[in-house]
């Protein structure tokens, strides 16, 4: 009969699995460097954009023609500092950084989410049930993809006008061909396995089979998707900014700004750079973070 171990053999079991736990995480860090570091970039800009309202030190729509154009590193007679300095109206650069953090991630994470859910159930049904509705799919993504991006913003927006709701529905519609065309290519694949065929066999119907059998196989590769099109829909959503499609003024988010100084760049080349240097960071963060997921997916499955 097996008895209980005495506490002082278990305490070095335990502290084996807390060292094998630490050398695993640093062997992570070691192996995959960029993808902690996209992680931590992600995860600061978030927390930034959490707590904007408690970080920007000015408010960030309020204008003061008096202090326009200042060169950053300002520093008033009564002790306020424009660390990046101010625009062309005088409202501070970085709290509208701040603040603009808070607007531009968001419309990118709801554009993303709802191009994912939307994505991925189309492609789901196209893969599991062929036939009509995977020709009625795929025609429909194949002609969205023939429209250019630009002109598909300007039919929402002539359509709806201007808003952070529109900017979420272009930027969505624009987005879940990706995920459609990834997730019906899965489901093609695993439809005729093993596992679907023992399911259906014990009477599951095809919406059990979809949801509790083919979707947690492919929900691994779509979330790594997402990562990755997080930085392209920043991207996209700047362009849509510059172009004055997006969120109206003087709300602020970092493609407003990047359009804001173009005016002033042999002048204040600081209104457009920090917004550019910014969407740089973020982008490049999330594609390492989503590189780095995907190499860990591929890994896990090899």
């Amino acid at each position: 009969m097996n008895r209980a171990q005495p506490l002082d053999t278990l305490a070095p079991v335990t502290a084996r699995r807390k060292d094998g736990k630490v050398l695993l995480a640093w062997h992570l860090v070691a192996r995959r460097p960029l993808l902690v570091l996209g992680a931590i970039t992600t995860i600061a800009f978030v927390l930034v954009a959490a707590a904007a309202p408690m970080l920007a030190p000015h408010d960030p729509i309020q204008q003061d023609l008096a202090l326009r154009l200042r060169p950053p590193g300002t520093l008033l007679p009564n002790g306020q500092l424009y660390l990046l300095g101010t625009d062309q109206l005088g409202r501070d650069v970085l709290s509208r950084l701040i603040a603009g953090s808070r607007v531009s991630l968001l419309v990118a994470a709801l554009s993303v989410l709802i191009g994912l859910i939307m994505g991925s159930a189309l492609g789901l049904s196209a893969g599991y049930f062929g036939h009509l509705l995977d020709s009625l799919v795929m025609r429909i993504a194949d002609i969205q993809m023939a429209f250019p991006f630009l002109f598909l913003a300007l039919i929402i927006v002539a359509l709806f006008g201007r808003g952070t709701a529109n900017l979420v529905l272009v930027l969505a519609v624009w987005g879940w061909v990706s995920y459609a065309r990834v997730a019906r290519a899965m489901t093609l694949s695993l439809r005729e396995r093993e596992f679907v065929q023992a399911a259906r066999a014990i009477g599951a119907n095809d919406s059990r089979i979809i949801v509790r059998h083919l979707l947690p196989n492919i929900s691994d590769t779509l979330l790594v998707l997402a990562s990755l099109q997080v930085g392209r829909i920043l991207v996209a959503q700047a362009g849509m900014e510059f172009l004055g499609l997006g969120v109206p003024p003087p709300q602020p988010i970092w493609g407003g700004m990047l359009s804001d100084g173009r005016n002033y760049l042999s002048d204040a080349w600081w209104i457009s750079t920090f917004p550019g240097l910014t969407i740089t960071v973020v982008v490049a963060g999330l594609n390492f973070l989503g590189d780095g997921l995907r190499q860990l997916s591929g890994a896990n499955q090899g």
